[in-house]
């Protein structure tokens, strides 16, 4: 659930953002819409595509939405994870999120896994969900063919279906979506609405949040593959947290293009746009006025620029970041507080949901 541009294909739910009357009138925080979304702590940092594409976009949303912003740690462990490694990640995806301007006092900041309520819900939705409809999931597909069925694990099957848990669990009206999950928040639209359905209206059917003007950031060394923590190489990846002398050889090694000429052109000139697209997403400014800047300098000339922006924009996170790991105890404490909040929201919804499909009621 990691915000991308993309333009909504024909068919699709139109995005709420364009129609408030679709947006569900279920109780959230002063009447706002619910927004939640969330990334997995499976890297030691993330990398500037999380950050363009959706971090500043949720520090945006909080001013807005009833924001909840959760760190997807049992979505990580579909594939193998170093327990301790685990552990160290998830607290440095929250320091992360903080030092980025998530504000834990007007957001509901959470861990995956310390509520329950998602797992749970996800069991009565994987009763609901067809076979069939499961393994037609583009992501499954493609990570299973990857990884071999010896590898493949029940958990990544499922993992669409735990992924619509998170949503439903909160009665969320809006999700950030890229093109790679919006296929998933279909399904969890199709459950919310088979559920309501057969057992009586529970759900909220959520909408996409597409951030049309979101810049899409491409991994350095593969100008046409978006930037991701599962690349190939590292080296085509500018991580949040890395110190700047790294960053920048990074960036002074990007792959450019044939020619001379600094211009935008995605197609022609992948290497030199997404170059273009990194400043102008990290200085707040129009591609074409850096084009004119940069009207007869070289490519070392831009990548040299790009490093030093970068940079400049990435020291105060990183500094924010170290104060929080510096005391753990206060982001766990910080953590703790969200979950209760979630907590709130999360168990009434599981309530509801345990006594339409009829289990029996545990007495105090």
């Amino acid at each position: 659930m990691v915000t991308v541009p993309s333009e909504r294909p024909t068919g699709t739910p139109q995005d709420a953002a364009d129609n408030p009357a679709r947006i569900s009138t279920t109780a959230t925080l002063a009447g706002r819409p619910r927004v939640l979304s969330g990334v997995q702590p499976s890297a030691d940092s993330l990398h500037l595509g999380n950050y363009v594409g959706a971090l500043r976009n949720w520090v945006r949303m909080q001013d807005e939405n009833d924001c909840i912003f959760f760190i997807a740690d049992m979505h990580s462990i579909t594939v193998p994870q170093g327990p301790a490694e685990l552990v160290n990640r998830t607290r440095v995806t929250a320091a992360q999120y903080i030092a980025a301007g998530i504000d834990p006092e007007r957001s509901t900041m959470l861990v995956q896994s310390h509520v329950p309520e998602h797992a749970q819900l996800a069991w009565v939705l994987n009763c609901i969900t067809g076979y069939g409809e499961a393994a037609r999931m583009t992501q499954f597909k493609d990570k299973s063919a990857k990884q071999g069925n010896d590898a493949t694990t029940v958990g990544l099957f499922t993992y669409p279906v735990l992924m619509a848990a998170d949503i439903l669990v909160y009665q969320s009206n809006l999700v950030p979506v890229g093109e790679d999950q919006r296929q998933h928040l279909e399904l969890t639209r199709n459950l919310a609405q088979r559920f309501n359905t057969r057992f009586g209206e529970t759900f909220t059917v959520p909408e996409p949040k597409i951030m049309r003007e979101t810049a899409k950031i491409y991994d350095l060394q593969r100008p046409t593959a978006k930037m991701s923590k599962s690349a190939d190489s590292d080296n085509g990846l500018i991580r949040l947290l890395d110190p700047a002398k790294k960053n920048a050889k990074k960036i002074k090694s990007a792959v450019t293009d044939d020619g001379t000429e600094i211009r935008f052109d995605r197609d022609e000139k992948p290497g030199i746009a997404n170059l273009l697209t990194i400043y102008s997403a990290m200085t707040d400014r129009p591609v074409a006025e850096i084009v004119a800047e940069y009207e007869g300098k070289m490519y070392g000339h831009l990548k040299v620029g790009l490093a030093e922006v970068v940079n400049e924009a990435l020291d105060p996170i990183q500094k924010r970041a170290q104060e929080l790991l510096d005391d753990p105890a206060e982001l766990d404490r910080i953590l703790a507080r969200g979950a209760e909040k979630g907590r709130e929201i999360a168990a009434t919804t599981l309530a509801e949901v345990h006594e339409k499909v009829g289990f029996l009621p545990p007495q105090a």
